[in-house]
């Protein structure tokens, strides 16, 4: 049950007919990973430890840089030459206290990443990284665990969720069916700062509205976002009966 300090804390959450009690306690009772806590993973902590998700694991291996400042909102100056999970640990346990946090600050790899995603109801990929994405896609649909992936670079991002458990959902390797080359990372091109508060905060949105039910998924649509000509936009993503990961 939610307790008094609950119900008034999230009672803005609950007062929407798409969450009410029902969705906030399904949010308590949630468990959810964030892979990166950079400048998409930020928001997303930041909003998912707010909206009061039970259960939230943090993981990352990098320490805070000061050039890290200008988009990653969760960490400060004082946390500079520190751990990102240890930094993140702290600005969400004086957030929230009422929920539980975890931390992993390893660099990830098949086997990691596998334990990590069969204990959680959600992933939220918030890394920049090709072949993490391409193992936990691996890992996800291992398990049946559905996940949101975002991505942001320059002006423009892109984020949708991919739910192994859906029959017709596809899956990371539908959208890429080639394993993606490295491509130049923010500290190359770039990142205007407000867009991974953009991409993050619908990645947080997304979670929410998955976990409790409410609204319309991406599932199966891969929303595009361009802060330079302020506009949206969105493709149909299709299930590959081919895939190598998750087809027939």
């Amino acid at each position: 049950m939610l307790t008094d300090e609950e119900l008034l804390r999230y009672s803005r959450h609950i007062l929407l007919a798409g969450i009410d009690i029902e969705g906030q306690l399904r949010l308590k009772n949630s468990k959810v990973l964030i892979v990166g806590l950079g400048g998409l993973g930020s928001p997303v902590a930041l909003y998912l430890a707010a909206a009061g998700v039970g259960e939230l694991h943090l993981a990352d291996f990098d320490v805070v840089d000061s050039s890290n400042l200008q988009r990653q909102i969760v960490h400060d100056t004082l946390h500079e030459g520190r751990l990102k999970t240890e930094s993140a640990h702290n600005r969400l346990q004086q957030l929230n206290p009422l929920i539980r946090l975890h931390v992993h600050n390893q660099q990830l790899d098949t086997e990691s990443l596998d334990l990590l995603v069969q204990n959680v109801d959600l992933v939220l990929d918030c890394t920049d990284n090709f072949l993490i994405r391409d193992q936990l896609n691996q890992a996800c649909v291992t398990h049946a665990v559905p996940w949101v992936s975002g991505a942001a670079i320059r002006l423009a991002g892109q984020v949708t969720l991919f739910n192994p458990p859906a029959a017709d959902s596809p899956c990371y390797r539908c959208l890429f069916p080639e394993q993606e080359e490295s491509a130049p990372g923010c500290n190359e091109a770039g990142v205007l700062g407000p867009l991974v508060g953009v991409i993050g905060s619908i990645q947080a949105a997304e979670a929410i509205k998955f976990l409790t039910g409410l609204g319309r998924s991406l599932q199966g649509r891969l929303l595009l976002v361009d802060l330079g000509s302020s506009q949206f936009r969105e493709l149909r993503i299709s299930r590959d009966p081919d895939c190598p990961v998750c087809g027939d």
